[in-house]
């Protein structure tokens, strides 16, 4: 933590006025502040709001590569964190940034913690939150595994397929919304029955809006398509909601060549040996001529 020359003189003079102030930055790009003290602080353009029942555990930092770690634990009373935003995940890998602020001169300031979110937890009007320190990156697994199926994520960086292209989704309205997990629609017109198998589903607008679920089935019955999805989403979109689906992909090179067109660039190994060969015993024949072992 690098303190300024003024702060240090703060904190030596032996009579301080500190609070802690918290900045939460979301993935959809909101940005809330926060703060312990009993008034309401600025600065960054932003305002750190009292009152807001955020406070954090003592953190653990160190030198080396050991992951930062502490707790943020907040009452559900700020007008901003909302028990349904956090069970949408919203605030899930949001960024965190941590400072030790003189409230009588906010600008002796230093950063104390900087880091996201992790595990987030919420009862009782509560929650409990995780916070990972930046050297968490570092536990990633890096590096590419030899499998015969596909490491690529459709319309990733690896794959190189632009999902804008027709074909690879749609953008329409829900007729019916059954639960959580299973809307219809009444067609989709230019997609074959299971095309959005093993795809994605996306909420545009609506109170559910930014949710995304990985979609297990689709499926055409008598009253129309049917989507199932994999997990339950955590808000319930309405009919009439703007939804986006993406083509699934089940990560066979025969797939990325016949339905994308695109095994050029498949990430897989298609003919890499299975297990059954590399157990077999060895040959009863006595020809060593190089030919078939069997």
């Amino acid at each position: 933590m690098r303190i300024s020359e003024e702060l240090q003189q703060h904190l030596d003079s032996g009579v301080t006025t500190l609070c802690r102030c918290w900045l939460v930055e979301r993935r959809d790009g909101q940005r809330l502040g926060f703060t312990d003290h009993d008034g309401a602080l600025v600065f960054d353009g932003l305002t750190f709001e009292a009152d807001s029942g955020l406070t954090a555990s003592a953190l653990q930092q160190a030198t080396g590569l050991s992951v930062d770690n502490a707790e943020a634990l907040g009452a559900l009373r700020s007008a901003k964190v909302s028990e349904v935003d956090i069970a949408a995940g919203r605030y899930d890998g949001a960024a965190v940034t941590c400072w030790l602020v003189n409230w009588a001169a906010p600008a002796e300031r230093a950063v104390m913690f900087h880091g996201s979110f992790g595990a987030l937890e919420r009862s009782a009007g509560a929650f409990r939150a995780e916070l990972r320190g930046l050297t968490d990156a570092l536990n990633e697994p890096m590096g590419r595994s030899f499998q015969k199926p596909c490491s690529a994520v459709l319309g990733d960086q690896a794959c190189g397929l632009d999902l804008a292209t027709p074909g690879l989704r749609y953008d329409g309205t829900v007729e019916v919304v059954i639960d959580a997990s299973s809307l219809r629609f009444t067609a989709l017109p230019g997609f074959e029955d299971g095309w959005f198998t093993r795809g994605a589903l996306q909420v545009l607008d609506g109170a559910a809006a930014g949710l995304r679920a990985p979609v297990k089935r689709d499926q055409t019955g008598p009253k129309g398509r049917l989507i199932t999805l994999w997990e339950p989403l955590p808000i319930l979109p309405a009919p009439g909601d703007t939804l986006r689906l993406v083509a699934g992909c089940d990560k066979r090179f025969s797939t990325c060549r016949l339905k994308f067109n695109n095994a050029v660039n498949f990430q897989g190994f298609p003919d890499i040996p299975g297990d059954d060969w590399i157990t077999l015993d060895p040959s009863a024949s006595t020809a060593r001529n190089g030919g078939s072992r069997r």
